[in-house]
């Protein structure tokens, strides 16, 4: 493609491709306080959740103290009713909790994503197919089934998070379907299909790159989903009680009478460690919603604006 400037030059230029698009949202992103924040706090939890079998080594659950000692030099966050570490059920619950919120996050992300793009691109009976089965979905109550297939399905990691994915995807598959839809009928969508493009490259090599916003928000949406559902599912007692996670550790601290006791520091780690995941994701998400967002963007005045305001 060629231009030719006011004084008569021709000069080429280069079409916007989706990698300058996702660079240009990506060096955005990191020059955001909100993001940078909480990109930075999550990867505290992520480097103490690796590091967990350094900092805490042996078995977590391993007993070694006397019960209901409060936080002290010898154990930092104190120890459970029957005697085990706080710290170290805190750290490796990390890896669990972690685990499954991205795993979650990332699945369902991706089932919402094929759903969204195949609806939008091919429309008709393939649109009204999958509109269908997402509505099916948004309709089912989200934790009746959460409690329901937990209940029936064996106790694992592996069935916290196809339960978790099976209930978490609809919602996002339907804000994805809609903005591919939008981004569907641009002119370069169609020039695309003229020109003979495959289904599956405009889907991903025109319309996806153009969602990137919406797609980590998505993300963001569905890893905080995915903790959190998590913690709740194992503090009913529906998860795996042998696979030591923030959520098993509210789950034991309720069991043992940790909050009628007045041992807060049973329960209070693993609770804080929750929020302040979501809390990092809520920056980082904000940030995105921001930058994409021109109206959600602090206007600065110039410094003369704002003196001249202040004399009068």
């Amino acid at each position: 493609m060629t231009a030719v400037d006011i004084a008569g030059t021709v000069t080429p230029t280069v079409p916007v491709r989706a990698a300058g698009r996702r660079q240009g949202l990506l060096g955005r992103l990191l020059g955001s306080k909100k993001a940078l924040s909480g990109l930075c706090l999550l990867a505290v939890f992520a480097t103490l959740a690796l590091l967990a079998p350094v900092l805490a080594p042996g078995d977590p659950s391993l007993i070694n103290s006397t019960g209901s000692q409060a936080p002290s030099g010898e154990h930092w966050l104190g120890t459970t009713t029957k005697g085990q570490d706080v710290l170290a059920l805190t750290l490796w619950g990390a890896r669990s909790s972690m685990f499954v919120g991205f795993t979650v996050g990332l699945v369902a992300t991706g089932v919402a994503i094929l759903v969204g793009l195949a609806s939008a691109y091919f429309g008709r009976l393939v649109d009204d197919a999958l509109t269908l089965v997402t509505n099916v979905f948004l309709l089912l109550p989200g934790l009746p089934l959460l409690v329901i297939l937990a209940a029936f399905l064996p106790p694992g990691t592996s069935t916290v998070v196809l339960v978790l994915v099976v209930t978490g995807w609809a919602g996002s598959a339907r804000v994805l379907r809609a903005q591919a839809r939008s981004i569907r009928g641009k002119d370069f969508v169609a020039a695309a299909v003229v020109t003979g493009e495959r289904p599956l490259r405009i889907m991903f090599r025109e319309i996806l790159p153009n969602m990137a916003s919406v797609v980590m928000t998505t993300l963001l949406g569905c890893v905080v989903f995915g903790i959190t559902s998590q913690a709740a599912l194992e503090f009913l007692g529906l998860g795996d009680s042998s696979v030591v996670s923030w959520g098993t550790n509210l789950y034991w601290a309720s069991s043992d009478g940790a909050l009628m006791t007045g041992a807060w520091w049973a329960f209070v780690p693993s609770g804080l460690c929750i929020a302040l995941v979501a809390f990092a994701l809520a920056l980082v998400n904000y940030a995105v919603d921001e930058i994409t967002n021109p109206r959600l963007r602090s206007v600065k005045r110039p410094r003369s604006e704002k003196s001249a305001k202040g004399r009068g």
